[in-house]
């Protein structure tokens, strides 16, 4: 049985092709996932670039820095760093998701400490995972914004925040109402929002406003705590 090729009919100008379905468009291809580090050399690089990542986001913004950027801050070559993190919205949901286990960690920490500590040493342990996580928070809150369709939304950390603040309250006092207790954790995470604000300006005047502020986080956390605390 022989074969023939068809050749295809040309339409004239302004004429109505065949009939017959339209093409269904390829669908695009799907990003390739980031490649967890196996290695310590890696875990360094990986660590390397989300330091990078954070300082030129902060200074930058999401959109203005780039992956070719974050690769020369990082000494990265830029081939690994899209194999780590193949768009940069991936690079920015690991800086957040890093900072959490951060702010996770430092409260597992304190939940660890006796329940007897009173309410000077809570409000200290509180102010002082703030000031050492600032520079990782300064660069969240950019990327939380300007992912408003990712996996971190900002609302969502408020709230573990408050409650995890409010399960150490309740572990210090445990007579607190509930209501009570929840009206003391948001003033707590009123206290560490101020800590980088604080933080930038006494850098900038040389006044000594962190002081400032951990007397005040002391005096409120005994007027809140100590009259409804009760014995271990």
């Amino acid at each position: 049985m022989s074969s023939q090729k068809s050749t295809p009919t040309a339409h004239a100008p302004g004429s109505a092709p065949r009939s017959g379905p339209a093409p269904v468009p390829a669908p695009a291809p799907a990003p390739a996932a980031p490649v967890a580090p196996k290695r310590q050399r890696g875990r360094q690089r990986v660590a390397a670039i989300l330091a990078a990542a954070s300082d030129l986001f902060f200074e930058k913004g999401f959109d203005g820095a780039t992956m070719t950027e974050i690769a020369a801050r990082s000494d990265t070559a830029i081939g690994s760093l899209y194999r780590f993190f193949p768009t940069k919205e991936s690079l920015a949901d690991a800086l957040l998701g890093h900072y959490l286990a951060c702010l996770q960690a430092r409260l597992d920490d304190i939940a660890t400490r006796p329940a007897t500590l009173g309410p000077a040493a809570f409000a200290d342990a509180l102010l002082d995972m703030a000031f050492d996580l600032r520079d990782e928070r300064a660069a969240a809150v950019i990327l939380i914004d300007a992912r408003r369709d990712g996996p971190y939304q900002r609302a969502t950390l408020r709230d573990m925040m408050r409650g995890r603040i409010g399960a150490l309250l309740h572990r210090i006092a445990p007579a607190l109402p509930p209501g009570r207790g929840a009206a003391v954790a948001t003033m707590m995470l009123q206290f560490l929002k101020a800590v980088p604000v604080l933080a930038e300006e006494e850098r900038r005047t040389g006044a000594p406003l962190l002081a400032e502020l951990r007397s005040a986080a002391r005096l409120y956390a005994a007027a809140a705590l100590t009259a409804d605390r009760t014995a271990p």
